[in-house]
Formats: C-alpha cells, sequence, structure tokens
C-alpha cells in the first residue's frame, strides 16, 4: 500500500502533511479499511505510485490526470488552497521573471527563453502556453528544469528569462524561499482546475471524499495555515478533461 502527498511537500509542510495523512489514516482504520503507516517521500518519479493498484490516496496534476490517468485510477477530490481570483478547488500560474528586467508586459517576452519544470505540467508548460497562444505570443521552451523551484531558480541565475509556476507554489515561495526577492510577477494565467487528489481504481470514491474532509476539518488552525488548505470540493472528470492541452515542448521546437 502506498499513500503520498507530493505536490506541495517542502521542509515546511512535511509536519503538517504528515499529521494530515496521520488523520486520513485513522479515519480510514477506524471504517475498517487498511492504510499505511506514514507517506511515501523520495520517489524519483511519481508514475509508479500514481498507476499503482494498492493505491491507497496520492496527489496528481491535471495534465497527468487528463493525458494518463483517466480511466485508471479513482478521482477522489480537489482541496481548495484558496488561490486569489479563482473558484473553490482552482488554481492559475503566474509568470515571473527577473525583478530587474525592464520588460513590463507578457508580449514583452514573446519570443523570450521559457523555462518549465517538465512537459507533463499543467501550470508550468500546458496553461502558460495556452494563454500566450490566445494572445499571439510566444514561449519557446528553452530549459526544462524539473521542478517549479528549479524554474525560478533558472530565471533568476539567467538561465531563462520566464517562467510559469503553481500559484500556490509561488505562495510558499515567497513565504519560505529566498529566490522569490529575485523574481516578480508579470501576468497570470486564467484558472483552471487543481490539483486533485486519487486513489486506485475501483476505490469508493464517496468514502475517500468524506475521510479527507473530516480529516482537514480536524486539522489545526497552524496547519492548515501551513498548508494553505481551506477544504475539499468535487470538481467532475469532464472538467478536468475540458482543459486544452499545447503541442509538447519538442513538438513546438519543430514550429507547430
Amino acid at each position: 500500500m502506498t499513500a503520498s502527498l507530493p505536490m506541495y511537500d517542502r521542509p515546511e509542510t512535511a509536519p503538517a502533511n504528515d499529521r494530515l495523512w496521520a488523520l486520513i489514516r485513522d479515519g480510514l482504520r477506524h471504517g475498517g479499511h487498511d492504510a499505511p503507516d506514514a507517506l511515501t517521500r523520495g520517489a524519483e518519479t511519481l508514475w509508479p505510485q500514481w498507476t499503482a493498484p494498492d493505491l491507497v490516496l496520492s496527489q496528481t496534476c491535471g495534465f497527468p490526470y487528463r493525458a494518463r490517468l483517466h480511466g485508471q485510477v479513482t478521482l477522489i477530490g480537489t482541496p481548495d488552497y484558496g488561490v486569489v481570483g479563482c473558484a473553490p478547488g482552482h488554481y492559475r500560474s503566474v509568470f515571473v521573471t527577473r525583478r530587474d528586467d525592464a520588460r513590463e508586459t507578457l508580449a514583452d517576452f514573446s519570443g523570450a527563453p521559457f523555462a518549465y519544470n517538465e512537459p507533463m505540467s499543467q501550470s508550468g508548460w500546458a496553461a502558460p502556453q495556452t494563454h500566450a497562444a490566445k494572445l499571439g505570443l510566444r514561449l519557446p521552451p528553452a530549459l526544462a528544469t524539473g521542478g517549479h523551484r528549479l524554474s525560478a531558480l533558472a530565471v533568476a541565475g539567467g538561465r531563462a528569462d520566464i517562467a510559469a509556476l503553481d500559484a500556490v507554489t509561488w505562495r510558499m515561495l515567497e513565504r519560505w524561499d529566498p529566490v522569490a526577492t529575485e523574481l516578480r510577477v508579470i501576468a497570470q494565467t486564467e484558472p483552471t482546475p487543481g490539483l486533485p487528489f486519487i486513489s486506485a481504481k475501483g476505490a469508493d470514491a464517496d468514502l475517500m471524499f468524506a475521510t479527507i474532509s473530516s480529516a482537514i476539518a480536524a486539522l489545526g488552525a497552524d496547519d492548515m495555515a501551513v498548508l494553505g488548505l481551506r477544504g475539499l470540493v468535487r470538481i467532475p472528470p469532464e472538467s478536468y478533461l475540458a482543459v486544452p492541452t499545447p503541442p509538447a515542448p519538442d513538438q513546438f521546437a519543430q514550429g507547430h
């Protein structure tokens, strides 16, 4: 059995995530369902966890869900992180550049080297590319960094001129990471459904939703504030599947 909360897990949030999982775990066990003692951390790739037949709980991104996981996992619900300007359970990307860059608008960065975390990221690749294309702009992929914080570091270090970061991650960077002081936000994408909780195919979605909702409600105020959690909402699969998917970075490079 596996349980993980990998998407916003960092040293400052790990203790709160552990306490959240303990509440979920105990709720499941109280209802006669087995659950692992602790969260799994440190995996180089999350795909084996997400597709494991004994997955109890994990969190994925909207892009992997619509591209590969839909129909292969159980969609439980979407945590609401209270992102300003977004409906409950939704989020957006923020475009960041260096504080000393004189350009003022996203249009000024059309054609500028763009850093992204990975090709199957909604907030780091799909949303910003869709947003730019609607405006008639181009953000050519210059660097795949492997993570939102690494994209921020790439821009701060001059290896790219612009990147798009998940708004929840950006909020955490502003709170805890010095790299945020070297960057500024110049634009935002439109909101899309946030990062959903999933379980193995065939899991009882209603039971998991109720158990997680109760666990969030029982979490202490300090932990809620650290995680930025407001609650859990239901967003239908169709809303995730309706989000547009832009060309992949290698297709972009070929001029598509």
